[in-house]
């Protein structure tokens, strides 16, 4: 692989990987960048092609006509199809874990007995494919008690239930295939753990690994982190609930066991590790393992890297070792989700969108669920529509920045959280 003028290829749609693109575009060795299917705002700024990303014939054709040199792959469904071990079999150096080492978040039971044979902190849980005996596991559980489909969701296959009677329901549903399909015939029951919930991502290669600022999301639709869980309506970075000193606790009790648990068991993890730690008072403890960056975290973690990160993508990719650490702005970032009201549920689309002709300083507008219709225009075309991305000195800076450029966008069924930070700024 040459080390510069590369062509470099981004694949999805989202957030995510508008903001990959914008880094690899960045850097002094992509000579282009081209994303692959893309939405209608990444399509203004960047070549864009067709893909289904869950092909992995299509993926290799792409690469083979437009001569590409690297790719980095953004969506969890392409990694879980293997499409990483594809491209490493024509000889073109991928971004992201192979099949074997995505199970970690294909399979959330693959995940959990994992986590449980290295002992590595987690909820107490049982894995189920049978109703019967995940009712009869019911019964023994605590409440709350939390009921996930086991393979991908698109981080909504989570149910927080109150009563036995909300469990049963929906453990039925998931392994009928009612409401997650495939991905929720098998479930996980799992201990409730009270806390506040961190991400940290980690670029890894083996066991050589570098961290990016700590992150913390907003699942809930509704203010106050109520209503349905989505994909996230927001985060900011870094944050206050993670010392120096917790992170590196962090990293003796779930990193390094993780990744030497992951060679151990024959399973080399190159990419991105994304562990969603729940901190309770009992310590951290592990809630998932995403093997991507997380959708809207990208957002607001890799602006704040001060140096090239295509080179360590690099090396990430090729299995080498990487830096003791990855130099980091002394700022803060927030990004707020401008979703489609109705969203998680139904939501409407193809609605215009106005936007401002540039971003204030300190801000940038990243397109999500967007695409152009035939005059051109930017329209709506998903439940999470735009992401306002704020910069500053501190998060009080960041989110005024974040929020004046929601102001500055219009569409009719605009929606989005005032309180994006709210635990932050409640820390004394």
């Amino acid at each position: 692989m040459k080390e510069q003028n590369l062509k470099i290829l981004v694949i999805g749609s989202g957030g995510r990987e508008h903001t990959l693109a914008k880094i690899c575009t960045a850097s002094p060795l992509a000579e282009e960048v081209i994303v692959a299917p893309g939405n209608g705002g990444i399509a203004r700024e960047f070549k864009t092609l067709p893909l289904n990303v869950e092909s992995n014939e299509e993926i290799s054709q792409i690469v083979q006509e437009e001569g590409i040199d690297f790719v980095v792959v953004g969506p969890e469904v392409p990694l879980c199809n293997g499409a990483v071990d594809e491209l490493n079999r024509a000889g073109i150096p991928a971004y992201g874990p192979n099949q074997s080492a995505a199970r970690l978040e294909g399979s959330k039971a693959f995940t959990k007995d994992f986590l449980n044979r290295h002992n590595i902190p987690t909820a107490s849980y049982g894995n189920f494919q049978e109703v019967e005996p995940a009712l009869r596991y019911l019964s023994t559980c605590a409440l709350p008690v939390v009921v996930k489909a086991s393979g991908l969701a698109a981080g909504k296959g989570v149910l927080i239930c109150e009563s036995v009677e909300d469990a049963e329901a929906g453990i039925r549903d998931m392994l009928s295939g009612s409401s997650f399909g495939d991905s929720g015939k098998e479930v996980v029951i799992e201990e409730f753990l009270e806390g506040e919930e961190a991400s940290l991502h980690l670029i890894c290669s083996g066991e050589s690994y570098v961290t990016l600022p700590m992150s913390q999301d907003h699942k809930k639709v509704g203010e106050g982190d109520t209503g349905l869980n989505t994909g996230g309506m927001g985060a900011y970075a870094p944050t206050r609930l993670v010392s120096a000193e917790m992170l590196e606790m962090y990293k003796d009790s779930i990193v390094a066991p993780t990744l030497a648990g992951l060679k151990a068991d024959g399973i080399d993890f190159r990419g991105t590790l994304y562990i969603g730690l729940m901190l309770t008072t009992d310590g951290a403890k592990v809630l998932e393992f995403n093997v991507r960056f997380g959708d809207p975290e990208t957002q607001v973690i890799l602006p704040l890297v001060d140096e090239d990160l295509v080179p360590v993508l690099i090396e990430s990719s090729k299995g080498n070792p990487l830096p003791a650490e990855l130099k980091i702005k002394s700022q803060s970032s927030m990004i707020v989700v401008l979703a489609s009201k109705g969203y998680p549920e139904a939501y409407p689309k193809g609605e215009v969108i106005t936007e401002p002709d540039e971003a204030p300083e300190n801000s940038q507008l990243i397109h999500a669920g967007t695409a152009l219709n035939e005059n051109g225009e930017i329209i709506t075309n998903g439940g999470r529509v735009l992401g306002a991305v704020g910069c500053g000195n501190t998060l009080y800076d960041a989110k005024d920045n974040a929020y004046a450029l929601c102001e500055m966008v219009y569409y009719k069924s605009k929606y989005y959280r005032k309180d994006i930070g709210h635990n932050e700024f409640s820390r004394k």
